[in-house]
């Protein structure tokens, strides 16, 4: 009988450490930027907070194009991201779009250059309301950039409001 308490313990205590350790398929938020400041966006000169037309009621980040532009966001560095895929996610709004927006990320690897995901297969155009967009952006082995730019393109001219952005990583 000893022994049967014994075994349950343990196996008590192997279901605690099992569900604690990440799964292999398990999302990790490497960053989150809500839009309640411009704290933190590269180019503020840009862009406008508009605090009345937000996703989240916080504020977001509006862009006033009247050409061609891509603003930049927001960069990270210092982000172990080898071997999985990376997804930048954010909100989009448009009105009186002439020609497309789509988020952009660049991945930095020094010496080696810069490489993109862009947002081309789904891209704004027109009057949009609130909508999710996410483009991935596929890490091997060994791969790991030093740093990630995010950034929304606009195509065109028009108004474009993004919030709500965040950079996740998976194991693939």
């Amino acid at each position: 009988m000893r022994n049967r308490g014994t075994l349950s313990t343990l196996l008590v205590v192997v279901v605690f450490i099992a569900c604690q350790w990440p799964s292999h398929g398990e999302t990790q938020e490497l960053a989150r930027f809500p839009v309640d400041s411009l704290e933190g966006v590269l180019t503020p000169d840009a862009v406008l907070l508009d605090m009345e037309i937000t996703s989240d009621g916080r504020g977001a980040i509006r862009v006033e194009a009247h050409g061609p532009t891509v603003v930049h966001l927001y960069e990270l560095s210092g982000i172990d991201v080898e071997n999985s895929r990376l997804s930048y996610k954010a909100r989009l709004r448009s009105e009186d779009l002439e020609g497309q927006a789509y988020l952009e990320m660049w991945c930095h690897f020094g010496e080696q250059g810069e490489y993109f995901s862009r947002g081309l297969a789904d891209p704004l155009t027109g009057t949009v309301e609130w909508t999710s967009r996410e483009i991935p952006f596929f890490l091997k082995a060994g791969e790991n950039p030093d740093r990630v730019t995010l950034n929304l393109a606009v195509g065109g001219r028009g108004t474009v409001w993004i919030d709500d952005i965040s950079l996740t990583k998976e194991p693939y």
